[in-house]
């Protein structure tokens, strides 16, 4: 037999070995065989999931069109623009399309979804987008919103999206906070990376998580009602003084480090607080972050304050003492080149035990108290060796 008329061996990298031509396939999973396009590919009219990330499109298979049974579609990191992503608009067969990424791609505005009445789940992240009109044609049903990495200067159009959950419009260029009035069931803002001076949540009392990271705020107040809140990041702002947080009592991580910060206030009633994280500010006493934090010794994991002047300060050892006998975990990080007077003595039930940025090379003493230790991790491998041959770990 001629060469030329044998049939070629098995493609694994063949993407339509992924189905193999079976009509009943309802996954199909292209991620990253940097197709050009999806002429050599079976697209079963029973697919419910269609998965592009990471290929070369430049346009869009008219056949994705006529998928009835797709409830997720993903062109995430493509080559699409917006001609080639005009014609979804008419794309009437995909009337139960739940969740669409056209995440990382040459979009330059928010292409028309309005044909997408049962739409969940819509990301345009890591654009060129420089406005958010176009989102007012979004289906109301929508929950989740991902806009970031884009060129955006205004929040808008989002008034209609009262079952939104999660909103994500970090790394913009956005100076202010507004429009977020009828967010009633948001649960996520993230809004890092931004250029925003004051905090306007509107009362959002159902959000538990807030980011809000490296831009230029300078004050804490705005969240007091937010009683729901669990997580708030407000790292790398110019906040000076903490402030207006006593409200939030269901706050499980704070995250304040490199602002201005010169003394620790208002959480002493956050029984439920587990990371604190101080690092890399003007903080002058070690002894003023214990009194701040005795509300939550119950639940307090991490305290970080690498990077702060109380640092330097000798008669630190008093401070932090005499944790809870209840801990089950302890984190700590960044206690100076030593352990100082951090007192574990009662520390009896303590299962677990975390240390960072200690450099001491040794087994410290208050580990001979700790008789239930099982589990420890230190940073600098001596010690960790130490800890793991005393106690045997893993």
């Amino acid at each position: 037999m001629d060469d030329q008329a044998q049939p070629p061996p098995p493609n694994h990298d063949d993407p339509t070995a992924e189905n193999d031509g079976d009509p009943s396939s309802t996954v199909l999973d292209l991620t990253s065989f940097q197709l050009h396009d999806l002429h050599s590919v079976e697209l079963p009219p029973s697919l419910t999931e269609l998965d592009l990330t990471a290929n070369r499109l430049s346009s869009l298979d008219t056949r994705i069109g006529t998928l009835s049974n797709l409830t997720k579609l993903s062109f995430r990191q493509n080559l699409i623009d917006d001609a080639a992503v005009q014609p979804i608009s008419a794309w009437t067969a995909l009337s139960g399309l739940e969740e669409l990424v056209l995440r990382d791609n040459k979009l330059n505005k928010i292409p028309d979804v309005s044909i997408f009445k049962k739409l969940l789940v819509f990301d345009v992240s890591f654009n060129e987008i420089t406005s958010l009109q176009g989102l007012s044609k979004v289906s109301s049903t929508l929950k989740e919103l991902y806009v970031s990495k884009n060129e955006v200067t205004k929040i808008e159009e989002i008034d209609h999206l009262h079952q939104l959950q999660i909103l994500e419009l970090g790394s913009n260029r956005l100076r202010v906070m507004q429009g977020l009035e009828n967010m009633t069931k948001l649960e996520e803002l993230w809004l890092g990376r931004n250029r925003i001076k004051v905090v306007n949540l509107c009362g959002l009392k159902c959000i538990k998580k807030i980011s809000l990271q490296s831009n230029r705020l300078t004050s804490m107040t705005g969240f007091e009602e937010c009683v729901a809140l669990e997580e708030l990041y407000l790292s790398h702002n110019g906040i000076s003084k903490m402030e207006g947080l006593s409200t939030l009592v269901n706050l499980r991580v704070l995250d304040v480090s490199n602002n201005k910060l010169t003394s620790v206030n208002d959480i002493e009633h956050l029984t439920m607080l587990e990371d604190l994280w101080l690092n890399d500010n003007q903080i002058e006493s070690i002894e003023g972050v214990a009194e701040a934090v005795v509300g939550s010794r119950e639940k307090l994991a991490t305290i970080y304050l690498e990077h702060n002047p109380c640092a330097k300060n000798p008669n630190y050892s008093t401070a932090l003492k005499k944790p809870s006998r209840t801990y089950s975990r302890l984190i700590l990080i960044y206690l100076l080149k030593s352990y100082g007077g951090f007192s574990f003595v009662n520390m009896i039930s303590t299962k677990a035990l975390e240390i960072y940025c200690c450099n001491t090379g040794r087994c410290p003493g208050f580990l001979l108290h700790m008789t239930n230790l099982t589990d420890g991790r230190c940073q600098e491998d001596m010690l960790y060796k130490v800890v793991a041959r005393v106690y045997n770990v893993d």
